[in-house]
């Protein structure tokens, strides 16, 4: 059986992945690690420090035991989990790294929106790398939803989605396609429907790509 590790850094995201694991890979074993003070020591310093990205680190290598991969739901640390997991012989993968490889193959002038600052910079530095290595020319816009993580933090989800809306269509302008850069924020996409633009989110296209890769090592593995 494949086994796919979740690195989290909000309780509220192991119920979402769970249930996709259920709905799309029926058979994949799940585990959960939960660290919510990766995210908070993040906002606190204003991004990854050098003690910070070692418990990261330590972090992954623990989600890792025994995983076939490894799935980091949060932005914020998505960068910092990759690189800790390059030579664990375990495939580390960032939830939004699929969402920015499919938004620089549609488009060139592309909306970021964010609910935390945090994840503006490592985002911004995704695309610059993964628009680098498919030859492509972007514009990225980033916008922060100011004061909708207040609202993430205290449980009002309709409340966090509205104001993920309102951001969004006040920074549309020419963009061709938009970003919803953390997977807190997937919820929202439903209240963008009507966009003539396409919303995308991490959600599901990160969890499908490191399913895919769990269950490809997971084969490798019973066949040799």
């Amino acid at each position: 059986m494949a086994r796919l590790a979740f690195l989290h850094t909000a309780d509220a995201h192991v119920p979402t992945f769970e249930g996709l694991a259920r709905e799309r890979a029926p058979g994949l074993a799940t585990r959960h690690k939960v660290e919510a003070g990766l995210l908070a020591d993040a906002l606190a310093e204003g991004g990854i420090s050098p003690a910070l990205a070692a418990r990261i680190g330590a972090a992954v290598r623990a989600a890792a035991q025994d995983a076939d991969a490894v799935l980091c739901t949060c932005s914020t640390i998505g960068a910092a989990a990759e690189a800790a997991g390059r030579g664990l012989g375990v495939p580390v993968l960032r939830v939004d790294r699929v969402m920015a490889e499919a938004a620089v193959a549609a488009a060139r002038r592309i909306l970021i929106v964010a609910t935390v600052e945090s994840t503006l910079r490592p985002t911004r530095d995704l695309f610059e790398e993964v628009a680098a290595s498919s030859g492509r020319e972007v514009s990225c816009r980033l916008q922060l939803a100011a004061g909708a993580f207040d609202l993430f933090r205290a449980g009002d989800a309709a409340g966090y989605a509205a104001a993920i809306e309102h951001a969004v269509r006040a920074a549309l302008g020419d963009a061709e396609v938009v970003v919803l850069a953390q997977a807190s924020m997937a919820p929202a996409a439903e209240r963008l429907a009507d966009l003539a633009v396409p919303v995308l989110t991490s959600t599901t296209l990160g969890f499908d790509r490191a399913a895919g890769l769990a269950r490809a090592i997971s084969a490798g593995s019973r066949a040799g």
